[in-house]
């Protein structure tokens, strides 16, 4: 019987490969390029956003700072 220790190269090699081949596969068939569009009036939404001093970062619409304040019907 073969013990685990004389089998770690090959099982670090496998999952080596099967990360780099599943991730070249997922850039190249490009499986959630059409999850994100374009939106409607989107040089108006930018140039509205330079006005106001928008700095680069992630932001999220509307802001709630609870669930209940998002659960109202003015967030939505």
């Amino acid at each position: 019987m073969v013990g685990l220790t004389a089998l770690w190269l090959p099982i670090v090699l496998s999952a080596v490969a099967v990360f780099v081949a599943s991730s070249i596969t997922h850039m190249v068939l490009r499986y959630h390029w059409s999850d994100f569009q374009k939106m409607r009036g989107e040089d108006g939404v930018l140039e509205a956003m330079r006005k106001a001093g928008v700095q680069p970062g992630n932001y999220n619409f509307p802001h709630g700072k609870s669930m209940a304040e998002l659960k109202s019907p003015v967030a939505c």
